[in-house]
């Protein structure tokens, strides 16, 4: 498990707290970087520089015992082999670059990965722009390229030092020392931490994280299911500490088939009880989970053509449509697939969305954000910033108090009523489908009074996927 920490004053003490959680990995994350989406002030204002919070995270794990047990990884704009050479002194293990490679793939950093308008054709689904993209082959090549210069810079630094390897340097901040004119006291950022000896190489803790109990089990049951593709359906209990459950299945039918999968339903699976973090993570075509009860974050991450429906357990007693059955950041990532709530779900949902088709019955703040395909229903309360930097794909916002504006951030979409009949019959689909797979008490009430719960949706699509939309219609036409 890696826990990503902003670098500022404390981070120490949430680091000490991470690591006593049993967390593999820990990234301190400086002020720099960030993606091209994000506005200048979070790009140059968030936090601290990576120096001062990486130092602070070291220190502070080694006072109490904790070092030995998590990796370190350094996070904020490298770009050289110094920056690496620095970070690992203070005690990184880890480098993560991403601004780097995306320059060396020929990102011009113009800041519109958000808006479909990427003039080097790398951020966007524009066929003329994504001409314009020096292809996969190349951009790998470059970024190798950039790669070995960049092995090649720190083992030229560590020649320098009189070290051999990374890991001879790895919290030493001992081999550091600030320029002489330099006005600033560097002294806490490469002090030692008491007279314990620095942490020097790589941990083994957890470096194998054994298969939990469940998804070991589902994988054998369903091995011939895979194998011949003979229909499959397994019952199991479920619980909170079971995390990813089915990636592994994924994972097997994507190596024997690829994006093709297995014929729909192939292997179907009905869950009873309340699902760990990352339920149903990368679900491939041919599976269906269903869940009687309900589940944490990161339900249907990366969703690859699966379908998952969540339903509350037998015999409830609430109206489902006013309770959360679904954790934050559902569908994070999702390419293709189905997925349906009788119920509520928490905040960014369906962020990075690309094709899946999700029906849920409320949504929580920044749901839809960076969306670029697929269908989203939502026929309940929704979130502030609905939308943000969503270029494409569409979303019907079943809305009776008429206020879904306040609540849609309007930078990138517009909004209109569901008034041309394809629109009608696509909405309605999707909530009859969501009927189909949950029963849903609110999905048939809209159904049941249909002539007039249809005049209460609106319709929010991106301004330039509708443009995109229209030439691809006129030229079909033409």
């Amino acid at each position: 498990m890696s826990v990503k920490l902003v670098s500022e004053s404390g981070v120490g003490t949430i680091a000490a707290g991470v690591a006593k959680a049993k967390a593999d990995n820990i990234v301190i994350c400086g002020a720099c970087g960030g993606t091209g989406a994000s506005p200048l002030s979070s790009t140059y204002h968030a936090g601290v520089p990576l120096e001062i919070g990486l130092a602070e995270a070291e220190q502070t794990l080694l006072l109490n015992g904790l070092r030995d047990s998590v990796v370190l990884q350094a996070d904020g704009e490298l770009k050289t082999g110094r920056d690496i050479v620095i970070a690992a002194c203070l005690g990184a293990e880890e480098y993560a670059i991403a601004t780097a490679l995306m320059i060396s793939m020929g990102c011009i950093y113009c800041r519109k990965c958000h808006t479909n308008t990427c003039p080097t054709g790398i951020a966007t689904q524009d066929k003329e722009r994504r001409a314009k993209f020096c292809g996969i082959d190349e951009a790998a090549d470059r970024i190798e390229r950039y790669l070995r210069m960049l092995a090649e810079d720190v083992r030229q630094h560590l020649a320098q030092m009189g070290a051999q390897s990374l890991d001879e340097i790895i919290g030493r901040p001992e081999l550091l020392e600030a320029k002489k004119d330099c006005p600033f006291d560097f002294g806490r950022i490469l002090a030692k931490a008491g007279d314990m000896t620095p942490h020097s190489k790589r941990p083994v803790y957890n470096a194998i994280t054994p298969m939990d109990p469940l998804n070991a089990r589902m994988l054998i049951e369903s091995q011939s299911a895979i194998e011949t593709g003979t229909p499959l359906v397994m019952t199991h209990e479920i619980k909170n500490t079971y995390r990813a459950i089915g990636t592994n299945i994924a994972g097997e039918i994507a190596k024997r088939y690829g994006d093709e999968g297995l014929p729909d339903s192939t292997i179907m699976c009905i869950f009873d009880g309340s699902a760990g973090q990352s339920f149903g993570a990368f679900l491939t075509r041919g599976m269906y989970f269903q869940l009687l009860g309900d589940a944490n974050d990161y339900v249907g991450k990366g969703l690859s053509g699966g379908r998952i429906a969540i339903t509350p357990p037998v015999g409830h007693l609430f109206p489902p449509e006013e309770n959360v059955i679904a954790g934050n950041t559902a569908l994070y990532g999702a390419t293709s697939g189905e997925f349906y709530a009788c119920g509520q779900v928490g905040e960014r949902f369906c962020v990075r969305n690309s094709g899946a088709i999700a029906v849920v019955e409320g949504v929580g703040d920044h749901a839809c954000e960076y969306m670029t395909g697929g269908r989203v229903v939502v026929l309940g309360p929704v979130g502030r910033n609905f939308a943000a930097g969503m270029s494409g794909g569409i979303a019907y916002i079943y809305n009776p108090d008429g206020d879904f504006d306040y609540y849609c951030n309007m930078e990138m979409v517009e909004l209109t009523l569901v008034e041309q009949e394809e629109d009608e019959q696509e909405l309605r689909g999707l909530i009859e489908q969501h009927v189909q797979y949950t029963d849903s008490p609110l999905a048939k009430r809209l159904l049941d009074d249909w002539e007039k719960a249809k005049k209460q949706f609106i319709k929010v699509m991106p301004t330039e996927y509708r443009a995109v939309m229209e030439r691809q219609a006129l030229q079909g036409a033409e």
